[in-house]
């Protein structure tokens, strides 16, 4: 029996769980999670016999150290910042790991002693990262088979609400993490290459630097850049590449609302508010408005949203912005976290709402003399909140590739991306037969 290992039973890891266990039996394997709430465990492994509830600290060296000696393969669902420390681990013990986080410079850098040692160390095997990886390879590797020369390269993804549960004027509710949601795009200056040219969008200008794209059948969505395009050069292999861009999708609308916030200065998370367990939402906006005895709160925040180019105050008055009957009771709390509250009261998924994730990828290519243009799309849509699209999209490729791990399919070795046909061929073939399905339009241009 084979056994796998798996740290940290959130959001993410439910679709995982459920795949995995699907095969244990077929496949002869032991599936045992960890974290810290042994009562989620026991209701994501519902009972299987093939499945070991655990409850332990896994940040902890001494405490994780036992099972990963056991382990087979360990899959870490655990904040990306852990990694590291769990790699090494596995390492020293010679275990084949998965994450589907992005290659940190600390991972990066065990990449010579992960190759000698003869393991897999699989990382950036979620959605995205992950899929988006894949699918795009797929395209790529398939236009530089026919002598083609690919000459730009747009690529955008977003969670969002299925139409059937799309009922707030955000047209967003919380699938995933929300403090990254309330982060986005902060950290460092944007980056991408247009027709040769440089291009740089400090956080302050994302939300209003937008591209319009239209999926078929869902309607109108907006992107806004990624922190950074340039470095998938190399990782496509598309070094000399005039265009490259990637984006998070948003509906129409929602970016130049959030413009307001980022503005104003409310997803600031780099200082503490005086006495913040005091305030209501009313006077945490007010705090970031002009003082003028002259106009009340609502006017003010019009008067701000007017000059962003915002006439809708809709969208912020049903967040319950300008409330002032309870408080938000978050003490030492940021900008960001006070924000956060609020909109975690509001963007919440209801029992029967479902999710999407979308995921648009366009390719310019010339191709014995003429230009040609490929569109490759992919919506997926929730279950349920626990098994969401998110969910589906991040666990459905890691499970899969922990199986072709567990028998022997991947020859590669080292700190790994799945970029190779060997690895995204047979995810990509077995997501289509699960739901995950891309779609593609070519034409000549």
């Amino acid at each position: 029996m084979k056994r796998i290992l798996l740290l940290g039973a959130g959001l993410s890891a439910s679709t995982l769980i459920r795949y995995l266990l699907g095969h244990a039996e077929a496949y002869n394997w032991q599936l045992r999670v960890v974290d810290q709430s042994l009562d989620l465990v026991k209701s994501k492994l519902a009972g299987h016999p093939c499945g070991v509830a655990l409850s332990f600290n896994a940040l902890d060296r001494n405490e994780r150290w036992e099972e990963l000696k056991h382990a087979d393969l360990v899959i870490s669902m655990l904040p990306a910042r852990f990694h590291p420390e769990v790699a090494k681990d596995c390492l020293e013990l010679k275990k084949n790991l998965i994450t589907p986080s992005y290659v940190s410079p600390e991972m990066k850098e065990l990449g010579a002693w992960v190759r000698d040692a003869g393991l897999i160390f699989m990382n950036e095997i979620g959605v995205d990262p992950g899929i988006d990886h894949m699918s795009a390879m797929r395209v790529i590797d398939s236009i530089k088979s026919q002598g083609g020369t690919i000459s730009g390269f747009k690529s955008y993804c977003g969670g969002l609400m299925a139409p059937e549960s799309d009922t707030n004027p955000w047209n967003y509710k919380f699938t995933w993490n929300p403090r990254n949601v309330i982060l986005a795009a902060q950290g460092g200056t944007a980056r991408y290459i247009d027709q040769h040219q440089y291009k740089y969008i400090p956080y302050t200008q994302v939300f209003s630097r937008l591209d319009e794209i239209v999926v078929d059948g869902y309607g109108e969505f907006e992107g806004y850049a990624n922190r950074d395009s340039l470095s998938y050069r190399a990782i496509y292999g598309l070094e000399d590449i005039p265009t490259m861009y990637r984006a998070t999708l948003r509906k129409s609308g929602f970016c130049q609302a959030w413009n307001v916030f980022v503005q104003l200065g409310l997803t600031d998370d780099s200082f503490v508010l005086q006495h913040s367990e005091n305030l209501t939402p009313r006077t945490f906006v007010n705090a970031f408005l002009p003082f003028d005895e002259s106009l009340s709160v609502e006017e003010k925040w019009k008067k701000a949203c007017e000059q962003l180019g915002v006439t809708d105050m809709y969208r912020f008055e049903w967040l319950g912005l300008f409330d002032s009957s309870e408080k938000i009771g978050l003490k030492d709390a940021t900008p960001a976290q006070i924000l956060e509250k609020i909109l975690a009261e509001k963007w919440v998924l209801e029992p029967e709402d479902k999710d999407m994730l979308v995921m648009v990828h366009q390719f310019s290519y010339l191709l014995e003399g003429k230009q040609h243009f490929i569109e490759s799309s992919m919506v997926n849509i929730g279950d349920d909140p626990v098994h969401t699209a998110m969910s589906k999209t991040v666990g459905y490729p890691v499970g899969i590739c922990a199986k072709l791990i567990l028998e022997g399919k991947i020859s590669q070795r080292g700190v790994l991306l799945p970029t190779k046909p060997e690895i995204y061929n047979p995810i990509l073939e077995e997501l289509e037969t699960l739901g995950v399905v891309f779609h593609e339009l070519e034409k000549m241009i």
